[in-house]
């Protein structure tokens, strides 16, 4: 049953930040106001993917498919690391209004407030409007106690680090980083299976009963990553080819794939993890080694399992993949 990609249903969230090109970019008649986020592959309690177009597995939740596949589904390092859980949550974003300025735990302290896994994480810039903005780390030294001050007299954005968006920017967002998407940005987010996030500023927002939204202020104060300069502090990239590692991490490997259809990109993970493809231009063909091919439009997200057999990408097609 694991012999071919498996899609799934999103989990749709609607946000005051929310807009609405997550249903163009998908070509669907998704009806729902201030859509947010879609999230394409996702194990969180509540907000958990399941199955569809597999008749087989139609309606089979991805944590169930861990319990009942393991290895054959995860890879045998990705159970090695984590065991039979999935490791990683898939978003598409978009931001209609600034998002609010978050900082996430490491994996020490997520376990030891939330017994759950830390939060780093990437982004894939897919589109984005005039004048569109990142913030991400720290543009000059911070400490504790200038954050409590900052915060109290609402100049925390004085220390973010700015960038201007650019389509097909990856940012690498490790646990610890104050960050932000702007308004303007439609992007991909790769992340751990967390859903612990502090917000510590937002410009003031009110939520839609007219009350100030609820900020983390003292929970952030002991997550924030405050080395300055930061060897590790994001910084925006963009690959004009196919590159193997556009983003790497203990948590993640990002590949970025420019394919024409001439290219015959080899997908082959050798059992040591699943990999997630996410279209973002185009049309991506895979071929199997029955002779069998199937197309994926741009907004389509696709989970190759790890005992799955090889398989040839080709395009035209821009996309993301994913693996562990």
């Amino acid at each position: 049953m694991l012999n071919k990609p498996l899609r799934f249903i999103p989990y749709y969230k609607s946000v005051i930040w929310g807009g609405n090109k997550i249903a163009e970019f998908k070509d669907e008649d998704i009806r729902i106001d201030n859509l947010g986020e879609s999230w394409e592959i996702s194990a969180v309690p509540g907000c958990e993917s399941v199955v569809t177009g597999d008749a087989d597995l139609e309606g089979v939740g991805v944590n169930e498919l861990c319990r009942r596949f393991g290895a054959d589904l995860l890879g045998k390092d990705v159970v090695a690391r984590s065991g039979c859980e999935f490791p990683l949550l898939v978003k598409i974003i978009d931001a209609h209004q600034d998002l609010s300025v978050q900082v996430h735990p490491d994996d020490v302290l997520a376990r030891k407030r939330h017994d759950s896994a830390g939060k780093t994480e990437m982004w894939y810039i897919i589109g984005h409007e005039p004048g569109a903005v990142i913030y991400t780390g720290l543009s000059s030294p911070l400490t504790p106690e200038e954050y409590e001050r900052r915060i109290a007299d609402n100049s925390i954005m004085d220390v973010v680090g700015r960038h201007e968006s650019q389509d097909g920017q990856f940012y690498f967002v490790p646990a610890g980083t104050i960050h932000a998407i702007g308004a303007g940005n439609m992007l991909v987010e790769v992340q751990q299976t967390s859903d612990v996030t502090y917000r510590l500023y937002d410009y003031d927002r009110r939520d839609a009963n007219g009350n100030p939204r609820e900020l983390h202020t003292a929970l952030a104060k002991q997550a924030i990553d405050y080395r300055f300069p930061n060897d590790i502090q994001p910084t925006a990239k963009i690959y004009d080819g196919t590159t193997e590692q556009a983003v790497h991490c203990d948590y993640f490997n990002t590949a970025y794939l420019s394919l024409t259809p001439d290219d015959n990109y080899v997908i082959d993970t050798e059992g040591r993890s699943f990999a997630i493809i996410v279209v973002t231009v185009g049309t991506l063909t895979l071929t199997f080694d029955d002779g069998t091919r199937r197309e994926y439009r741009h907004g389509t997200t696709v989970l190759l399992p790890a005992a799955m057999k090889p398989c040839t990408a080709t395009g035209p097609a821009k996309a993301l993949l994913v693996t562990c």
